[in-house]
């Protein structure tokens, strides 16, 4: 099965978006072990566990530069060299060796095992806007939501199995699941070649949009601000509150079946919202989505059960799955005159400055302070209101006006 375009050129197999979806199922989960075994290998290489906060932002910080960086030399190779398979492989074979590694060499100390780290981090980049890259290069443009809510059907199911791999894997020595994980990563992401000669052997389709005149130029930045409050939105919904939300009904040992659910609503919600662009346009979807997810996060801050709990969450989960699946389709749109990277690394950075954010704010411990209890508490709504506000009133002009 492919997409076509109206004048019947071919365009990105379903097939493909599919293969790329477990590529990024596969990235996530080895980020949920990095995470998971962090503080652990942090005592091993004789450094605090207390440090693992402060590393965590420090590798955000590392990702808003490096995810802007890759996913502009992506646009090089493709305009130098026709591909950007190799570059993506090269980065990943030096990204899983490095992940590999950090759990043998850790008790050498704290240089090794954080130069390691910094290797991986650095190198992951990879897998972060690159993939994207490649399937715009030569998605027909009606196309391209429905193979971003393939690709984001992968995250969300790497966030899904997250809570089960905290429990499962809690007393587990790290080396066996770091090498199975890197292994296995490296093993797909090898496929990437094969699926770029697939790509190129396919008719191109036309570019979604002309290049836009100078005077629109710069209203990328008005859109990766609504972006970075829609997911600072959801950092602080799902990242801060949800687990304590589901506290209030539910024993701790119940979170690793009730955490997913947000994941559950994402990864179902988000596929009408890719048909619904087609009909009423990115932007507006992306904007009503926003509107939703407050509603969401609202009735999830104030609910009275456990069942009204989970429809919250459901509802709240699917409206940034939506959202999430329209910045990406956004930003692609964007790109799509040669620079596909840097409006997509662009992107990734703005996610990753959010995900930085909440860190601070946790190793700040606010959420543990009871002044800032009810500021978190409304504070999706109002970071997915006013971000539903920057998008709206960018709706009211054209697609093509979002440009780099």
């Amino acid at each position: 099965m492919s997409d076509t375009t109206p004048d019947g050129k071919a365009a990105v197999p379903a097939g493909i978006a599919l293969y790329m979806a477990v590529v990024q199922f596969l990235f996530v989960t080895t980020w949920t072990l990095y995470v998971i075994f962090l503080p652990k290998l942090l005592e091993t290489a004789g450094l605090p566990a207390s440090y693992t906060l402060k590393i965590l932002i420090i590798d955000q910080l590392i990702f808003m530069v490096m995810d802007i960086y890759v996913g502009v030399a992506a646009d090089r190779a493709q305009r130098t060299l026709g591909k950007i398979g190799p570059l993506m492989i090269g980065m990943t074979l030096v990204s899983c060796v490095a992940f590999l590694l950090i759990p043998f060499f850790a008790h050498l100390g704290a240089a090794v095992a954080l130069g390691l780290m910094l290797i991986w981090v650095v190198t992951s980049s990879a897998l972060r806007a690159p993939p994207w890259v490649l399937l715009s290069k030569y998605a027909a443009a009606p196309s391209v939501p429905r193979l971003n809510t393939m690709l984001l059907c992968g995250l969300a199911a790497g966030g899904a199995v997250a809570p089960y791999l905290g429990i499962t894997l809690k007393n587990v020595d790290p080396r066996l699941p770091f090498v199975l994980s890197s292994l296995t990563l490296l093993a797909a992401t090898a496929g990437i070649v094969y699926v770029e000669k697939r790509l190129k052997l396919s008719p191109i389709a036309p570019p979604a949009v002309a290049p836009a005149p100078p005077e629109l130029v710069g209203r990328t930045w008005p859109f990766l601000l609504g972006l970075l409050l829609l997911a600072a939105g959801f950092q602080i919904h799902f990242s801060i509150n949800t687990a304590g939300q589901f506290l209030k009904f539910a024993k701790p040992a119940d979170l690793e079946w009730l955490m997913p659910l947000f994941w559950v609503g994402f990864g179902v919600l988000m596929m009408p919202g890719s048909s619904l662009c087609k009909r009423y346009g990115t932007m507006q979807v992306m904007a009503v989505s926003a509107v939703i997810g407050a509603v969401g996060a609202y009735l999830a801050a104030n609910a009275g059960s456990l069942d009204k709990l989970i429809a919250a969450q459901l509802v709240a989960g699917g409206a940034w799955g939506s959202m999430l699946m329209c910045g990406f389709t956004a930003a692609m749109n964007a790109g799509r005159t040669g620079r596909e990277g840097l409006a997509l690394g662009l992107l990734f950075a703005a996610l990753a400055f959010a995900t930085l954010s909440r860190i601070a704010t946790v190793l700040m411990g606010i959420p543990k302070q009871s002044e800032y209890a009810v500021l978190l508490s409304w504070g999706p709504v109002a970071c997915w209101l006013a971000g539903a506000l920057v998008i709206g009133l960018l709706a009211t002009r054209k697609p093509a006006a979002l440009v780099v």
